[in-house]
């Protein structure tokens, strides 16, 4: 064989259908959408909903095949090298089901927004860029390397950009989707040049390629390359909402449709958090010396400052409680990014997995309850526009069932009974700190712990409250009551057998 024909075996991408099938069918139901719109009637424009959401519970069960053995795909060969694409193993199956899944709920909640909001909300388009954002999402927890790591964090992102703004005559969405835009580009051009740093110092994109030449750099490029991974988590620190990447969040999920605030602080979140351990620990473990402490110090800030801003919410406020969900939600980013800095102190690659395997646990208590959370207050925010915390005052007199639930998710937030979960994870990634011996951070975690029982418990005591008035019950659609009964299933189940996530904490990644 010549050497021509050497070198053209080894680009031969072998593709496993099966094995991209999830992200694969969000992409394509995304397009069916967007040709089918032309044809809809504005009356019958509720079909293209429901065509999104069977396009996601398909995209979901997609995965149950996958659950055998582990796939690859998109592969190179050749020269006794084998560096894939797109993996498909354990670790990929868990974050695709809880974006294809929060998206879903997503989509739930969607519904009934589309349908009050009339004119302003473009249901095609809203609907194509749901499912183009969900594709991008479910296919980077997939992703090996880190041309397709950037592309898929791109497509999950920039069809958020649009669904924030996508309100029509709206300053105040509009305001927020270029806050958001113009911030989230900053950090992908960091990213960009931080990756570049790393191709040009070991020769290849393959994380797993990668991980092996850092380890011998030459001493020349040793300082471009530690440039390129600072770089390069810039980008990914941008998606989790970490200190000091954290100012566009409020403003961003006040000015955005609620159900798409609640897509950003779910699934946006998970796909930040996948990047970074896939760069961390799959890619740059012989560079744990840098990112573990840098992480660490991130994770302190960033819970720290989350729940203090959220403390500091006056109840009166315009949309004071979409704001205090959103500082929670830097908050609870503040503690997921604590297992990723503990597997950076680990000795071994068992421990690096097991505080991996914290985060992921932490994230799939996190997306159910927060998803709740996100739907009552759809729920209230269709009689309360403003939606302040205040609104929610004698909720159980108007909506028992109702106020039941978000006290029942805001308790599981601050890791308290008979939110079970919520405190099974607490201890989870509690204990991640103090095996990794990271004693000060776990003390900086139960300090803001504390701080957070004192807003949670302040916002579940006022909805059992008498109500100033007389209170007027609502007819609830059927997609909304569909969202808060799902939410609320999976976060009593899971209270009452929490063992059950531990099922998912064993990632496959080593």
């Amino acid at each position: 064989m010549t050497v021509a024909a050497e070198s053209a075996a080894s680009l031969v991408q072998s593709v496993d259908w099966l094995a991209i099938a999830p992200p694969t069918i969000a992409a394509v139901v995304g397009l069916v959408v967007l040709v089918a719109d032309l044809f809809v009637k504005d009356g019958k424009k509720a079909l293209l909903g429901w065509i999104s959401v069977a396009g996601l519970a398909a995209a979901a069960l997609a995965l149950l095949p996958l659950l055998d053995d582990d796939r690859s795909t998109f592969c190179l060969t050749g020269g006794g090298a084998h560096a894939c694409s797109y993996t498909a193993d354990r670790f990929t199956l868990v974050i695709q089901l809880l974006v294809l899944g929060g998206a879903l709920l997503a989509a739930l909640l969607s519904m009934s927004t589309l349908k009050d909001s009339g004119d302003e909300l473009p249901a095609g388009e809203f609907w194509f860029l749901l499912l183009s954002s969900a594709a991008g999402a479910a296919l980077l927890p997939a992703s090996r390397d880190l041309a397709t790591l950037i592309v898929a964090l791109e497509v999950a992102s920039l069809p958020a950009f649009a669904l924030v703004g996508l309100r029509r005559g709206d300053k105040r969405s509009s305001e927020a989707a270029l806050k958001f835009f113009l911030s989230s580009v900053t950090a992908t051009a960091v990213s960009l040049m931080g990756v570049s740093f790393v191709y040009a110092a070991t020769g290849t994109l393959h994380l797993t390629e990668i991980a092996t030449k850092l380890q011998d750099v030459d001493g020349q490029l040793h300082t471009l390359a530690q440039t390129g991974v600072a770089l390069t988590l810039v980008g990914f620190a941008f998606k989790v909402a970490a200190v000091p990447f954290h100012f566009w969040v409020p403003d961003t999920y006040v000015g955005a449709p609620l159900p798409v605030a609640a897509y950003l602080s779910v699934v946006g979140k998970a796909v930040g958090f996948t990047g970074l351990i896939l760069v961390t620990v799959v890619a740059f473990p012989s560079y744990a010396d840098v990112w573990g402490p840098a992480l660490a110090v991130l994770a302190a800030l960033t819970m720290t400052a989350g729940n203090v801003a959220a403390l500091r919410q006056q109840s009166t406020r315009a949309y004071s409680a979409v704001r205090l969900l959103a500082w929670s939600s830097v908050g609870q980013a503040g503690y997921l990014l604590v297992p990723i800095a503990a597997a950076g102190y680990a000795d071994n690659e068992a421990a690096a997995e097991k505080a991996i395997g914290s985060t992921v646990a932490y994230a799939l208590m996190y997306a159910a309850v927060n998803l709740g959370a996100f739907a009552v207050a759809a729920l209230v925010g269709r009689t309360q526009r403003l939606n302040r915390v205040s609104d929610y005052r004698g909720l159980y007199a108007r909506s028992p069932l109702a106020a039941l639930v978000l006290g029942f998710f805001l308790l599981c937030l601050a890791g308290l009974p008979p939110g079970i979960i919520g405190l099974f994870a607490k201890v989870t990634v509690f204990s991640a700190a103090v095996d990794a011996g990271l004693g000060w951070l776990a003390v900086v975690m139960a300090v803001n712990v504390v701080i957070a029982l004192f807003y949670y418990l302040q916002w579940t005591a006022l909805l059992f409250r008498a109500p100033e008035g007389e209170p007027v019950k609502h007819r609830v659609p059927a997609p909304l009551t569909a969202a808060i009964a799902l939410t609320a299933v999976l976060g009593i189940a899971l209270s009452g057998a929490p063992q059950l996530v531990l099922r998912f904490s064993d990632t496959g990644l080593f």
